[in-house]
Order: C-alpha cells, then structure tokens, then sequence
C-alpha cells in the first residue's frame, strides 16, 4: 500500500526523490525492493550502474558541460532504515510505504519512524544527479545497505569498486555542521539458558514499561533518557528487597540493539494474595521515575494485567540471577571525551532482551571514539555476563572515523557555507557509527565530510526531519559541488 505524500514541497526534485524512499519498504536486511526502484530511476536517466557482490549500488553520474574532466566526487548514503513504531499502531514495514505528513515546518511518520535516516541523504543524492541547475563534475553515488543493524553494506565494500578520491557523506542531522569524525562500535550478544519448572503461583502478572521516548543510541545517548529494559530490571529488583517471591516466566524489552528501548515487560508468577501487594509497590515506584525521568520521558508509566499463567517457568534463582544482570548491565555515557568539549567518548546501549530458541538473549550495541575504551567496556560487559552464566559473543568492531582537519574538503565546504548562509560551520565529530570510518579503512587517502539536515527522534516513531533545513541542505550539496575542481 502506497500512502500519499504532502504536495508542494520545494525543491521538487529532494521531495520527489524522498518520497520515492519512504513509499517503499526498505527495512535493514530488506533493501531488495528500494533498490531495484533506484536502478528503474537509474536507467531512465540513463547512468550507468552496477552492484557489488555484496548488494551495495553504484550508480556513475557524468559531468555537467564543462566539467566532465574533474575530479569524481562520491556520493555516499544508506538505502535502510530502522523500522519502530509505537505498539497501537497497526502498520507492516515489510509491504506499507510511512504514511508521510506534514506538522508545520516538519514532516513526520504516523505513529512509526520516517526513514529520514537515512532516506533524505539518498534523495539527496538522486536529486542533484538529475537537477538540470546543479553544476558538478562526475558523480559516484553509493547506495549502501544494511547499515542500521551492522554496517553490512560498508564492511564488504571492496578496494576498486569506486574510483572517487573524496566523499560526501549525507547521513548526519543537524543543519548548519559539517562532521569530520565519528565512533567506531561493535555489539555484545549474551545468551542465558533459563531453568524451567513448574509455577509456584496461580496468578500471571505482566508488568510492562510503557510511554518512553526512545532514540538513537549514538545521537541521543547524551540525553540520558530512561530505558526500559533497565526500568523492567529496577522495579522487579525492588519486588526482590520488599519481600516478593519472584519467578519469571518472560522477559522482553526493545527491538534494534540501536535504538534506546521505549518499551519492555516482564511476566512474574505470583500468589493471589501477593498482586495487591506488587500492584502497591509499583504506585509507590512511579512516582520514584517520574521525579527522575520527567524531563526526558514525561509518558513514562507502568502497568499491570493478569495473563494465562504458563505450563513453565523460570526457577526464582535464575530469575534472581537475570534481574541483577540487568541492574548491573551498563547502560548510558560511560566517559566524555578529554579532547572535544560536550562529546560523548563511550557509551554503551542495554538495546535488545528477548527469547530466542529457548534461550533469554542480552545484544548490547557499545560505541567509542577511543578503540581501547571500547574494547574495555565490551570486556567488562564480557566479563559479567560470563560470571552469570551467559555464553557471550562479540562481533567484530567497526573502527571510528579520526578526523583530518587540514582536508581540502573541508576548506570548500566551509567557505561554500560562509557564502551561501553567512555564517560559518561548526565542525563536529558525532558518537555515532557513520559508515566513514569503515569506508576510510577501504579506501585509504579518501577525503571525507558528512552533512545533513534537521532530524530530531531518529531510529523512534517521533523522527521528523525540517523541511526548510532539508531545503539549505541540498543548496549546500550543490553548492560544494560546483565548488570542487
């Protein structure tokens, strides 16, 4: 199903080609569809293109009259995106274009994410390669996959497959900087084998997390925002220290190991005259959160409903044993940066618990502009789940991308801004995985800058992305490339 898009949006050809995106389904792992779309788009406008074994897409734009001689500039973003929406809402990723619409300056999905990350990047892309005014030498415009769930497409981006020497990067989101740096990151995935027996209650209560406000856990991480799943981990700890016992039958909470977990729940076994008692002990908690996360997660709330009490559940010492995981499980800023003030160094993102085989499965998403640091939170987070019991794996880190600050790049970029708007860029480094580091350690040498446009929420049901930002950001990108010799 294709739901409408708001008309009028200036210039035609970003919206055009956005629309285009968020039309389409193109959840990460599921970009088969969005990108035969590009390559329709591709051939009738007849560039040349081509795939790499691993599924990213190269699409090769001549020079404009004049031009056709200069250097090759590539054009570089991501055709996935992170697929949330709020729990009410009765809407299929895998076949439903984002019913996209228009809240004054803004445009926003109905109740899901909107794909801004990283749709209007490529649209962006897509757009000057057919802007009868846009003035550039030959374009490589990358289409990369998979990034939101591991970097797929930038990990099996082979030597040769671009012959650009610098590189617009349209993937971050803020108007008005120019990003030169970002953090590299990698996951922790646990897996704790629950032993089962036979209930020791005749209720089943299920105590959900509800109403929070989620995000990017790169972005947003610095907001310090609730997350649930530790919220699930903090309020049945304090049914533990009051008194309750406590067996689980279920735990879950969060969806992208990426995104700051909205909501999440667990299932307790009781005795029927312990509800009245958990039921007190949560009002009591409540107010406890509201005081602390008010001005982050102003929605916050818990609640409870009785549910068919399970054949199974888990025994109370492996439950005991789960709940102190997640309360000790870091979760937040572990350190701030000693070299640029105001920027997150560490991190690390409690994002995914869910049952999988059988199994109860912990995916931490850890993220650092320092290589060492990185690889002593994952130890320590390692090391934890292991004392528990939990088998862990780690996947391999992508690395951070360091900033070049004398790039040529950069000096065009920053004089285009100052002619077109005035004012100078502020040059950032972002607690964030672009693709950048991964495609620098490819490509050795390649210049590189990132830029974009005013999103706010992104990887969260409440993303939405300016419209008059989207409008400076794409008169910036024509702008260095008609700059670029």
């Amino acid at each position: 199903m294709t739901s409408a898009f708001p008309e009028g949006l200036e210039p035609s050809l970003l919206w055009k080609n956005f629309n285009i995106l968020t039309s389409t389904p193109r959840c990460s792992g599921e970009e088969e569809s969005v990108l035969r779309k590009i390559e329709t788009w591709a051939d009738g406008l007849g560039f040349a293109r081509e795939r790499d074994e691993t599924g990213n897409l190269l699409v090769r734009v001549p020079g404009t009259p004049g031009r056709e001689e200069r250097g090759v500039t590539v054009i570089q973003g991501h055709v996935d995106m992170v697929c949330e929406k709020n729990a009410e809402v009765d809407f299929d990723f895998g076949c439903q274009g984002i019913n996209v619409v228009l809240e004054g300056d803004w445009v926003t999905g109905v109740g899901t994410t909107l794909g801004a990350d990283n749709g209007i990047g490529v649209a962006a892309g897509m757009a000057v390669a057919e802007d009868p005014e846009a003035v550039h030498g030959p374009l490589e415009l990358l289409f990369t996959i998979d990034e939101e769930t591991g970097m797929t497409g930038a990990w099996g981006l082979k030597p040769g497959f671009l012959t650009g020497t610098r590189m617009l990067n349209l993937d971050t989101e803020e108007q008005g900087a120019i990003y030169v740096g970002c953090s590299g990151g990698g996951d922790v995935m646990s897996r704790f084998s629950p032993d089962l027996t036979a209930p020791i209650g005749d209720v089943a209560l299920r105590m959900t997390v509800k109403g929070l406000v989620g995000g990017h856990s790169g972005l947003d991480i610095h907001e310090n925002r609730a997350n649930a799943i530790k919220l699930v981990g903090r309020a049945l700890a304090r049914l533990q220290a009051a008194g309750v016992s406590l067996q689980l039958a279920d735990l879950a909470g969060g969806s992208k190991r990426n995104a700051v977990p909205r909501e999440a729940s667990a299932t307790l076994i009781l005795a029927r005259e312990q509800v009245p008692v958990v039921r007190g002990l949560i009002e009591r908690l409540l107010p406890e959160l509201h005081a602390e996360f008010q001005p982050t997660d102003p929605g916050l709330t818990v609640v409870t409903e009785e549910v068919a009490v399970p054949a199974q559940a888990w025994s109370q010492s492996f439950s005991a044993r789960l709940v102190a995981v997640i309360l000790a499980n870091p979760s937040g800023v572990a350190s701030m940066s000693r070299d640029v003030p105001g920027l997150v160094e560490t991190s690390n993102n409690l994002g995914v618990v869910r049952m999988t085989d059988g199994a109860v499965e912990l995916v931490n998403c850890t993220r650092s502009t320092v290589g060492s640091a990185l690889e002593s939170l994952r130890a320590s987070i390692t090391a934890l789940h292991a004392l528990a019991g939990g088998s862990v794996e780690l996947d391999e880190a992508y690395p951070g991308w360091q900033p070049d600050l004398n790039s040529g790049l950069l000096k065009v970029a920053q004089g285009v801004h100052q002619e077109l708007f005035g004012a100078e860029a502020e040059i950032k480094a972002v607690h964030a995985g672009l693709e950048c580091g991964l495609l620098g350690q490819h490509y050795p040498g390649l210049e590189m800058i990132s830029i974009g446009p005013d999103i706010r929420g992104a990887h969260s049901p409440d993303e939405r992305l300016s419209v008059p930002s989207s409008q400076d950001f794409y008169v910036f990108v024509k702008g260095i490339l008609a700059a670029l010799d």
